[in-house]
C-alpha cells in the first residue's frame, strides 16, 4: 500500500503567509499593522520550513533500507539526499540551506534586522514552498 504524504497544513502554511506577506507590503511601516503581518510572516517562515523538512524526510523513505536511518538525518541532510534522488533541484536545496540557517537566526535574534532580512526572501520562499508542494503531491501519484 502506498503512503500519502498529507500537505494539506504546509499548503495551509502558505496561503496564511501569502496573504500576510501582501498585507505587508501594503502597510505603512509605522503603523502596528506592519509589525503584525511582519511577525505573522516571521511565525509562517518557521513553521513552513519545519514542515518542509518533515514531509520532504518522509517522501526519502522509499529511497532507505529503513525508516531509522530516514529519521536519523538532519535538516540539511534532508534537503541534500532529496537532490541526490532528484527530488528537488541543486539550486532549490542551495535556497533551502539558505532559509534554514536564516531560520536558525530568527530562533536567537529577533531584531529589526534579522527579521527583514528574511523578509527579502520570501518571495523566493514562496515559490520553493510551492515547488514543494507539487513535488511531493506528484510522488503521492507514483
Amino acid at each position: 500500500m502506498m503512503n500519502i504524504i498529507d500537505t494539506k497544513y504546509l499548503e495551509r502554511c502558505l496561503e496564511t503567509l501569502k496573504k500576510a506577506f501582501a498585507l505587508l507590503q501594503k502597510a505603512d511601516p509605522k503603523e502596528i499593522d506592519y509589525d503584525m503581518y511582519r511577525s505573522a510572516c516571521i511565525k509562517e517562515f518557521e513553521i513552513i520550513i519545519e514542515q518542509s523538512g518533515k514531509l520532504l524526510k518522509k517522501s526519502l523513505k522509499p529511497y532507505f533500507h529503513s525508516s531509522k536511518a530516514v529519521d536519523m538525518l538532519t535538516f540539511k541532510d534532508i534537503f541534500r539526499h532529496a537532490t541526490l534522488h532528484s527530488i528537488i533541484n541543486p539550486e532549490a536545496c542551495e535556497r533551502w540551506l539558505v532559509y534554514r540557517d536564516n531560520r536558525n537566526t530568527t530562533a536567537h535574534d529577533y531584531g529589526l534586522g534579522f527579521a527583514e532580512e528574511t523578509l527579502k526572501l520570501l518571495p523566493q520562499f514562496i515559490e520553493d514552498v510551492q515547488d514543494l508542494a507539487i513535488i511531493i503531491n506528484q510522488q503521492n501519484l507514483k
